[in-house]
């Protein structure tokens, strides 16, 4: 385990422009004659994939994270919006301010799409499952808070037997950060900084060479800012949210497909940071774990959704 999750409750600070289409009006028909002989007599181009049998993406294929459809979950309201597959570099470089050491970056390719709560999972929605409410701040629009991992799946249990399906889950840590990152390979969506307009989080600690804000101390409605390029809120800050996966220190050194983490562990991952946490826990590639039943004033969860 990376951390007590006692860590993430408390801290001791003491310690130290746009390209233009091409003109095909001005191309004459020689050459569009042209063009086309030759391409037809070109023989087809073929792709070999890789030792871990898929064809890998461009690296232009961050684009494939920008928001796709929306659905919404009928009996408890909650949108969700579909994220493309494609490839992106996980974790952090080794010149990032704040990095961690269980932040190796590498290459992960998504081959399947997903649905991701644009939002995190509310105290109204999960009253709507559940029929009580845990949290510490209360309010229908505030994020559900003081759940637990193992909560969680008791949430998802109960939901995907009330909407009649099983395709309801927690994200993958990778689909998290990549649907979090959104294309960007900066330390938030945001850029280098982060600020208190811009999430929930405790604004007199905020990143190397950025600007102090506000500290809210307590969490705040869910979709209170801006959203990043997939159409997704509050993925820094307000609250950690669960991911599926067991906790590893080590991620892999190469390029993989659909990891899902360990096996086993005695840590389940958490992202995000939240209303408690400064800038440097919030940033995409940041990482905690808690036991399965850990809970906390600043631990919840939004949903994803097999395709």
């Amino acid at each position: 385990m990376k951390v007590n999750l006692l860590r993430i409750l408390s801290r001791s600070h003491a310690l130290s422009p746009r390209s233009h289409a091409p003109a095909w009006e001005c191309i004459t028909p020689f050459v569009i004659i042209l063009v086309i002989t030759l391409f037809a007599a070109t023989p087809a181009l073929s792709y070999v994939p890789d030792d871990l049998d898929f064809v890998p993406m461009g690296d232009g294929a961050v684009s494939g994270a920008l928001a796709g459809k929306t659905y919404t979950v009928p009996s408890i309201n909650y949108k969700m919006v579909c994220i493309q597959p494609g490839t992106f570099m996980m974790g952090s470089p080794l010149n990032e301010p704040k990095r961690d050491s269980d932040e190796r970056q590498h290459k992960v390719t998504l081959t399947k799409g997903f649905y991701m709560g644009a939002t995190e999972v509310t105290q109204g929605q999960w009253k709507a499952v559940m029929g009580s409410n845990p949290s510490y701040f209360k309010g229908d629009n505030l994020p559900v808070e003081q759940v637990s991992w193992n909560d969680c799946h008791e949430f998802i249990r109960k939901l995907n037997r009330q909407e009649g399906v099983n395709k309801y889950r927690l994200p993958t840590e990778a689909e998290w950060e990549y649907a979090c990152r959104a294309g960007t390979t900066t330390p938030f969506y945001t850029g280098s900084c982060i600020s208190t307009d811009e999430a929930n989080y405790d604004g007199n600690y905020p990143m190397p060479d950025c600007s102090k804000g506000r500290y809210r101390k307590k969490t705040i409605d869910v979709a209170s800012f801006s959203p990043n390029a997939c159409g997704l809120y509050d993925m820094h800050g307000n609250v950690w949210e669960w991911c599926q996966d067991w906790y590893e220190k080590n991620y892999p050194s190469g390029h993989v497909a659909d990891p899902e983490g360990p096996s086993g562990g005695s840590g389940r991952v958490l992202r995000g940071g939240s209303w408690f946490s400064d800038a440097r826990y919030c940033r995409s590639a940041d990482r905690y774990d808690g036991t399965p039943g850990d809970r906390g004033f600043n631990l919840g969860f939004r949903l994803a959704r097999t395709l």
